[in-house]
Parts: C-alpha cells; structure tokens; sequence
C-alpha cells in the first residue's frame, strides 16, 4: 500500500506540531515541556495507557488493536531532544532558545511518530498491542538505555522495535536500510601527558609535552593502519589538543588530548581500547614524560536483526516503491540499547537535498512527514494484520 491518505490528510497538521517544536528545542533529558506536549496528545488521541517519566523524562503510550488474538506487542520508537547549536537557518520558526537547535530532526520523528500515533488510535485496524516511544537524550545521553533500565520492555511486554532516523541526500520520502551492524559504537578517550615544563630557548632542560604529544596522535593512527583488520572498519580520531600554557616561550608541563574511536564489531572495538593506552603510555615514556589515560565506552554498535530488516525493507518498498541498500554509518545511535535487549530494526527516511544533520542551516523537511508516518503505520497493520 502507498502512502496512506488520511496520513496525507493530516500533514499539515503534524507539520505545524514539528515546527511548533522546532522553535522550543530541549536538551538530553531536560525535554519537560516536549515530553508534556506529546503525553497531552497522546492522551487527546484517545490511546488506552500513557505512561510519564521512563528514562527521567521518556513518554510512553499503548494502543490497543479491535482484537488482541496474536498477543502480539510491537514497539514503536522517536527520539526527542535537541543539539547544543545556534540555529543559522532564518525559519519563522527558528529556535526561540538561544544555543539549543533542532538540527539532527527529532522534531520531525516525535512528530512523525505522533501522527502514526493518532491514526492507530483512530483506526485500531490490527490485531495485537502498539507501544509509542518518545526518548529524551539520544544526543549523548544514553536515554535508550535508561528506559530499557527502567524496565520499559518488561512492563509493556514489548516483542519488537522499530525506528526511523531522517537522512539528507537521500530522495524526500525514500528509505534504506541494512542488516547486521548498522551505525558505530562510539567510544571517548582522554590523554592527559605529563613532562617536564620550562623556557622555551632552552629545550634541553625540559620534557617537551606537546612534542610527545604530537608523537601520540600520529603513533595512534596505527591502531587502524596496522592493528586493526583492514576489513573491519574502525576510527581513531584526536579531536582536541589542549596545553597546560598558552605563552609563546614556555614549553608546557601538561598536555591533554581528547577523541573518538568509532567500530562496528565487538572485536575491533576491544583491540582499539587496548591498544590505544599501550601506545599512549609508550610513547611517553620514550621521551621520559608520562601518560595517564582514560577510556570510555559509549552506545554500543547498533545492529538490525535480519528477519525484522526484510520486514521493515518490505513495508518501505510497500509505502514508497522500493528501498534502497544503506550505507555503513560511523555515526552512533542509542536505539542501539532498545535493539540489544529485543529484536528489531532501524531505517533511514529521506530528507532530500537539505544541509546535514548537526549543522546550524539543516532542517527538517516537512515533506517527509507523509511517507515517514505511513511506514511506522504499514509496520503495524502488516505485522499485526486484523481478521
């Protein structure tokens, strides 16, 4: 079936619920206003249960299909909050909260999600039991974790979950998917070296931090050239290089290195935690300065379950007449910890030719919204078909 016509119908309507929420962005779990705004109109919608404060300030909502012969419970997924950025976009509805922006399009997911929402709770035309989700603090929060250890699942005896995400460059209202590992583990180090400071015409006397430094972060790119298997894609990024002085002749006593690791398999991911203290501590201590490291785990390698993938390809190529292959994603994503505890799948809806997610000018096109509601819609009524 195409694009559902009473979702079409109401486009304009979820339209102006996204950017009444694009101009009021929250951040990780301070999504308060967001979060009521969404029980309100669940509650409107007529849903049989919902559900406030799962991971500090997720929604939760349960719709019941005419009949509920296959005991079948179906979760359905949408992240909420915002990114720290300064929207450059000149919308109408531009954020009104300076330094906070909807940049990676959650708004149009709780949005998109929210229309499928109201239909399931109109039509009831499947056999078996919708839960909504509405997460907080996707961007770094780790909140699909915290409602799954808030025993979410368990509770509503969720059986499958499924997720959208919006992708620029991809054809408005398309979609693509993978199975297997999908988006990255995202890791986070800190190098803290410690040498021996001093005057910068007299080097001699000193441990030059920013020299062992600079050794490590070339010395680090090793663990992808020449550790890891050039068959599995791993990413060992510097991304911040701060000395303990900033004085044009004093050779600094500390310097603090920060990155990323990205992986895509458990195996890669331990090497890369192993390694990179080894080489770090190494090569300090070749120079005869010191390094303390600290290693920190992040969302874990999302992975798409083969069966639940066909099924959710199948229903996108039913909505939108094919469904692309995507592409491997180095980015993370926390629905990661939703598909870790119950099996399930995560799919990309195109956003057009618009700037990328997590830039200051990106937004998210309305236009999608149609196709992006009749996908959430069709995984429903297919996998839980009335009598």
């Amino acid at each position: 079936m195409p694009i559902k016509n009473r979702l079409s119908e109401m486009q304009p309507e979820i339209a102006a619920w996204r950017q009444d929420l694009h101009m009021h962005p929250e951040i990780l779990f301070e999504t308060h206003r967001t979060s009521r705004l969404v029980a309100d109109k669940l509650r409107d919608f007529g849903c049989d249960e919902v559900t406030e404060g799962i991971g500090r300030t997720g929604v939760v909502a349960v719709i019941k299909g005419k009949a509920n012969g296959s005991g079948k419970v179906i979760g359905l997924r949408a992240d909420m909050d915002a990114l720290p950025i300064n929207e450059q976009t000149g919308l109408d509805y531009a954020s009104k909260t300076p330094g906070a922006m909807h940049a990676c399009g959650h708004d149009g997911h709780t949005a998109m999600l929210l229309g499928a929402a109201k239909y399931l709770a109109e039509t009831r035309n499947f056999d078996g039991t919708v839960v909504v989700i509405f997460q907080p603090a996707e961007e770094g929060g780790g909140g699909g974790r915290e409602m799954c250890e808030d025993g979410m699942m368990e509770k509503w005896g969720i059986q499958e979950v499924y997720g959208m995400h919006n992708w620029p460059g991809l054809p408005t209202g398309s979609f693509a998917i993978r199975p297997g590992a999908f988006f990255a583990a995202t890791d986070q180090f800190i190098i803290d070296i410690e040498g021996k400071g001093g005057h910068a015409a007299k080097p001699q006397e000193t441990v030059d931090s920013t020299v062992v430094a600079s050794h490590t972060v070339l010395a680090l790119q090793t663990i992808v050239s020449r550790n890891s298997d050039p068959t599995k894609e791993a990413v060992v990024s510097v991304t911040s290089f701060e000395t303990s002085s900033k004085a044009f002749n004093v050779i600094p006593q500390r310097v603090e290195l920060k990155g990323t690791v990205r992986t895509l398999s458990a195996d890669t991911r331990a090497l890369v935690e192993k390694r990179l203290p080894e080489i770090a501590e190494k090569c300090a201590e070749m120079f005869g300065a010191k390094a303390k490291v600290t290693y920190m785990r992040g969302y874990p390698v999302m992975v798409n379950s083969e069966e639940q993938t066909a099924f959710a390809a199948e229903v996108a190529a039913s909505v939108a007449g094919e469904c692309a292959e995507a592409p491997l994603v180095m980015g993370g994503e926390d629905f990661a910890f939703m598909l870790e505890e119950r099996p399930g799948a995560y799919i990309l809806v195109g956003n057009g030719d618009t700037a990328a997610v997590h830039h200051p000018e990106y937004n998210f096109n309305d236009e999608a919204i149609p196709a992006g509601c009749s996908w959430w819609a069709e995984i429903v009524e297919k996998r839980m078909p009335a009598a």
